[in-house]
């Protein structure tokens, strides 16, 4: 079979049933919208979840103990899992810290040298509650060390919101995919129905089934590139054009990798596999039946 023939059988099928084949392209093309734009926001969201959890540090505030001690413990902690840097903030440093924070007034507190020495500890990004809390409790367990501190809470906090994102997220994408692929299927089966008598004639002179299969095949991928070039087309257009002049705030989200096309290939391509996988379905469950009938 002639790549020619296929590429113009499988042009021609979006003719023979236009409005299931344009309730396809529609459905397809809102399908892979909501997914780009989902994409991008909840990229940004993680990005943001990132940010929040680098500024997450947990503070070990140190006992009296000599310069050899102190500096033999930073040795070990820098040792452990989840640890990117180690900081020491010494009394003096601590004062000052202190003065800046507080303000005038505090410089007569600041002069009882209560505050005592500590480090301040940046954790991976990657780490979770639970891996930073055993990290806590192991390092109060030191000896040296006088208190362990961290925001549990925050990072808790952070940590199910960003589920819930992703797992909406996940399960509208899934969805609205779903009922894009039935519709695509839709279509192939119309079409299908409407050249049952042309296929019943192809498999008495000997076509096979993937002969049959390969145009219904490349008019569902047709259907998926026309939505998908248009869902990124306009993906671009809210996102750089859009969404700036109505709300300047949002006019700093960063796209996935850095670039746009970045996104717009990735929506293209969901929306081929979607037509694909849709024209599939339908050609080799269709194909197979008519078969039965001849």
């Amino acid at each position: 079979m002639s790549l020619g023939y296929v590429i113009r059988e499988g042009v021609a099928g979006l003719s023979r049933a236009r409005l299931a084949a344009f309730t396809s392209v529609f459905s397809l093309f809102v399908a892979v919208l909501l997914i780009g734009v989902l994409s991008r926001i909840g990229f940004n969201a993680y990005e943001v979840s990132q940010l929040l959890r680098q500024q997450i540090e947990v503070e070990v505030f140190l006992e009296d103990i000599d310069d050899q001690t102190t500096r033999e413990l930073r040795s070990r902690i820098e040792g452990r899992p989840f640890v990117e840097e180690v900081s020491y903030i010494s009394r003096d440093s601590a004062s000052a810290i202190f003065q800046q924070d507080f303000g005038l007034g505090a410089e007569t507190l600041a002069e009882l040298d209560f505050l005592p020495a500590s480090f301040r500890i940046q954790v991976n990004s990657d780490s979770d509650a639970g891996q930073v809390s055993e990290l806590a409790d192991e390092i109060a367990g030191y000896s040296g060390v006088d208190e362990v501190r961290f925001n549990r809470a925050l990072l808790e906090l952070l940590e199910s919101r960003t589920e819930v994102i992703l797992l909406t997220g996940s399960v509208i994408g899934i969805f609205v995919l779903f009922v894009a692929m039935i519709l695509v299927f839709n279509t192939i089966r119309l079409t299908i129905y409407a050249k049952r008598d042309l296929i019943r004639a192809m498999k008495l002179v000997g076509a096979t089934n993937g002969f049959i299969r390969r145009p219904f095949l490349v008019e569902g991928m047709f259907q998926g590139l026309i939505a998908g070039s248009l869902a990124g087309l306009l993906i671009v257009l809210i996102f750089s054009l859009a969404v700036p002049a109505f709300v300047p705030q949002l006019g700093v989200l960063s796209w996935p990798f850095g670039r746009w096309y970045y996104l717009v290939a990735g929506v293209v391509l969901l929306a081929v596999l979607m037509g694909w996988l849709g024209s599939r379905w339908a050609a080799r469950r269709f194909i197979r039946e008519t078969r039965v009938y001849t």
